[in-house]
């Protein structure tokens, strides 16, 4: 929508509980905030409530509902308002991303929103390597529109690239006030607007730069794993699998280490495990020796999975064989391609033709 616009969303709750909208950021009447009981009624189950006001800002802002629950399960979206006189300098390629955090038991679809604790870690709603890569012609200026609203702070990271931080949650910032560099950090319920010229062809990563947010949290609930002697377990409880100890010694022989990270002798009793039904089929085996195993403390052995066939759409035709496999957790990729690459992937988004990676090599004229 544009600055100055008059809205209405006409909202009808199809939930089993009570909900509101909350417009982040939002300069709206009181009884337009969102806020039980202290701005509006709640939206019973069956009932529709009208939101209407005038927007007089710009910038990147996001809704979500006020019922911390629902919140928590991912009812949240962007809320773009475009200025009355557009931006300079301008930008070719415009991405919206939205950093959210879950806690998933083992073969459970549904997260618990009670946790403290969260082991899967997204980019709109999906994790590396199934995010869908943001895709730009060399020489393109790109703005990043990120929000977040999770329970962690995201230090978010881009390959290759410098940018300029441009805008927050409150709008765009002053030109005079824009600021170098890799990477940003997104506080929960912060936006920030980042922008850089698209000069160096190829496959850049974009992703969280807190370890283990790169790992959704070293798999420890979901995904193949290994353990070592009779440490802590997958498939066991929320705690459990985070390897949260409430009581006994962290050394000791049941609380050990064994979240697939033997540390030195115990490396050679580790033997593949998986929270899976069956064997997966993506596991890699490592081909280190018994004797650099124990050189590598603490290395997490088989902790990679290869998943080009299952994860292949458009955007990700002429990646190497075998992306997949540095793909983990709040990471996504930004590909800078040359203009006959380009143009080939715009065709096949169009036409929706999704192949495994090929292998076709996309040249950057600068190393690093």
């Amino acid at each position: 929508m544009n600055e100055g616009d008059r809205v209405r969303f006409i909202v009808t709750n199809k939930l089993p509980e009570a909900t509101t909208v909350h417009w982040h950021g939002l300069e709206v009447p009181l009884n337009m905030d969102g806020v039980p009981f202290i701005s509006q009624p709640l939206i019973e189950p069956g009932q529709t409530f009208v939101y209407e006001y005038t927007v007089h800002q710009n910038g990147t802002f996001f809704y979500h509902c006020h019922m911390a629950m629902q919140e928590m399960m991912g009812m949240i979206g962007l809320f773009i308002i475009h200025p009355k006189q557009p931006y300079s300098p301008r930008v070719d390629k415009d991405f919206g991303l939205i950093l959210q955090g879950w806690a998933l038991l083992p073969n459970n679809p549904i997260p618990n929103s009670l946790a403290m604790e969260f082991n899967w870690l997204t980019i709109n709603g999906k994790a590396g390597p199934a995010t869908t890569p943001m895709i730009v012609k060399q020489g393109e200026r790109v703005r990043l529109r990120i929000i977040n609203l999770g329970m962690d702070h995201h230090p978010m990271h881009i390959h290759g690239n410098q940018f300029y931080v441009t805008g927050t949650e409150g709008g765009r910032a002053p030109e005079s006030t824009w600021f170098p560099g890799n990477t940003v950090i997104v506080g929960v319920a912060q936006a920030r607007d980042v922008e850089f010229d698209a000069i160096y062809a190829g496959h850049w990563m974009f992703h969280c730069h807190l370890p283990h947010h790169m790992m959704n949290q070293m798999l420890s609930m979901v995904g193949p794993m290994t353990q070592a002697g009779r440490g802590v377990q997958t498939g066991k409880g929320m705690e459990e699998g985070m390897g949260v100890i409430r009581q006994g010694h962290a050394l000791s022989e049941d609380l050990a280490p064994g979240l697939g990270r033997g540390m030195g002798d115990s490396t050679e009793k580790e033997r593949n495990t998986t929270n899976l039904a069956g064997p997966s089929p993506h596991l890699q085996q490592n081909t280190l020796s018994e004797t650099n195993k124990k050189r590598v403390p603490g290395y997490p052995q088989d902790m990679f999975m290869i998943m080009d066939e299952e994860v292949a759409k458009p955007e990700t035709y002429g990646l190497p064989p075998r992306w997949t496999a540095s793909m983990m957790g709040m990471m996504t990729l930004v590909r800078v391609l040359p203009p006959d690459v380009y143009e080939e992937v715009q065709r096949r988004t169009r036409e929706g033709i999704a192949e495994p990676p090929t292998g076709q090599p996309v040249q950057s004229p600068h190393k690093h």
